[in-house]
């Protein structure tokens, strides 16, 4: 299939080809601007619908000289939790905002449950709760004052926002602050009345922008375990962040942003996949006897880092079978009358992952 796109660095119109669904790199042989298109897939809306919370579909906004977002383009799936990640002025925040509607994009789809935005806001503003970066309550409010406004601007009427006030901080086992002013809380206590405020009409989809920011461990820890009791009550979470670990721990998608294109989508092991051709072995030992060089003819065996006295890290191919190729190193280790104390596969930080991406290029023009 044929389809004229238009270059959201210099507005050049050209046409590019392809297939339903396919995802291809395109330079604007006007700019030299290079990013990525979709191809619309054979699919109809009742089908986003059903199947599908979120679809961005080349999504492009631009701020005078700065290009924002270029050709942005994912899919979230019902109950998903996706992490948004990428530098500061990657794009993130820009992302969000066109998402609930807040600022419009200068081409592309959106789609929230099946219904395009911005012609159906009006529908969509009620699915969504929304968690911004600097929740911005006035000082002078009681919490709930607060929430009640928030209540009320969300299309509840009063006794019902009252009842779900009630409801939601009893859950959040913040009942007890419901009556003290704002001015009087923690930052991490304000953070959480944040995501309190962005639960109180049920909505299907959770849009976080940097939820983690500035909280303490046991904050992390609660608002970390709140989200997956969330997913698994079937609500979406779309969530940006910079503390990668939280990422990790929550995501079930992860999107790798950099200068407003996409680096890379998948699930961690599939971001994994493509770090490195192989795993790493460490092997610590009690007793070395120093006759383990045999080790190194094993089949997968690619090489061996003594990283300190009786500490090894063993590379080994990741085409071969792990626990085939394990046995072998530990049985010849034990043959050679080594004591061995423990072994580990070490796995990579999604930080390590991160900046893999980014310094690879992929999104660079």
């Amino acid at each position: 299939m044929k389809k004229k796109i238009k270059c959201p660095n210099c507005m050049t119109i050209h046409i590019v080809k392809g297939v339903p669904n396919q995802q291809i790199n395109v330079k604007c042989p006007s700019c030299g601007n290079i990013g990525n298109f979709t191809f619309e897939g054979n699919i109809s809306k009742q089908s986003i619908h059903s199947n599908k919370m979120v679809v961005l579909r080349n999504v492009s906004k631009r701020y005078k000289q700065l290009l924002a977002l270029n050709n942005v383009s994912f899919e979230i799936n019902r109950g998903e939790v996706f992490g948004y990640i990428g530098p500061n002025g990657a794009g993130k925040t820009t992302t969000i905002k066109i998402m609930i509607d807040l600022i419009s994009k200068n081409s592309g789809e959106v789609y929230i449950n099946g219904i395009s935005i911005p012609e159906g806001k009006n529908k969509v503003h009620g699915l969504i709760g929304y968690l911004p970066q600097d929740v911005g309550f006035q000082k002078w409010r009681t919490v709930d004052h607060a929430l009640m406004t928030f209540g009320r601007l969300s299309g509840l009427d009063k006794n019902t926002t009252s009842k779900k006030i009630n409801e939601i901080l009893n859950w959040m086992n913040l009942g007890h602050i419901r009556h003290k002013k704002i001015i009087k809380l923690s930052g991490g206590m304000v953070q959480k009345i944040g995501l309190a405020q962005a639960l109180l009409h049920n909505p299907k989809l959770l849009i976080l922008d940097e939820p983690l920011a500035g909280l303490d461990p046991e904050g992390r820890f609660f608002i970390k375990e709140l989200i997956k009791k969330l997913s698994s009550n079937g609500t979406t979470v779309f969530f940006s962040s910079h503390i990668l670990s939280d990422v990790k721990d929550l995501a079930t998608k992860i999107c790798i942003l950099d200068l407003g294109r996409i680096v890379k989508i998948g699930n961690f092991d599939e971001l994994h996949s493509e770090f490195t051709s192989e795993n790493h072995l460490e092997v610590v030992l009690s007793k070395n006897t120093g006759k383990w060089s045999k080790i190194n003819n094993i089949k997968g065996v690619k090489k061996i880092i003594e990283k300190k006295p009786n500490e090894f890290i063993i590379h080994i191919d990741r085409s071969i079978d792990n626990d085939e190729i394990i046995h072998k190193i530990i049985s010849e280790f034990l043959k050679n009358n080594c004591h061995i104390r423990s072994v580990n596969i070490l796995t990579p930080s999604l930080d390590e992952i991160y900046q893999y991406y980014l310094t690879k290029g992929e999104s660079k023009p």
